[in-house]
């Protein structure tokens, strides 16, 4: 039962959980907003871009300890729907 309230910054912690121990729920979140700023100033950029110029690389997320890291949207991207399919939906 003392493990469950040592600090953060504990010798056990460290070795149970290594760098994740380091990151609190806060710290999370943060990496989070991070990366969808990152993402969002992508988009707007990437829809203002001259039509002549590269794309522009996808923003790479914060690292997260232990390899976790978010899912990084496929490069082909969602298939358009049909006009039959968006008639459905708006009709």
């Amino acid at each position: 039962m003392l493990v469950a309230h040592l600090p953060r910054d504990s010798a056990t912690l460290r070795e149970l959980h290594g760098e994740a121990a380091d990151w609190s729920v806060t710290d999370y979140l943060l990496a989070a907003a991070v990366d969808h700023l990152a993402e969002s100033n992508w988009m707007f950029a990437t829809v203002n871009r001259d039509e002549d110029t590269d794309p522009l690389e996808f923003p790479k997320p914060v690292p997260r300890p232990g390899g976790a890291q978010p899912a990084v949207p496929d490069e082909s991207g969602p298939e358009n729907p049909s006009p039959a399919a968006l008639a459905r939906f708006f009709g």
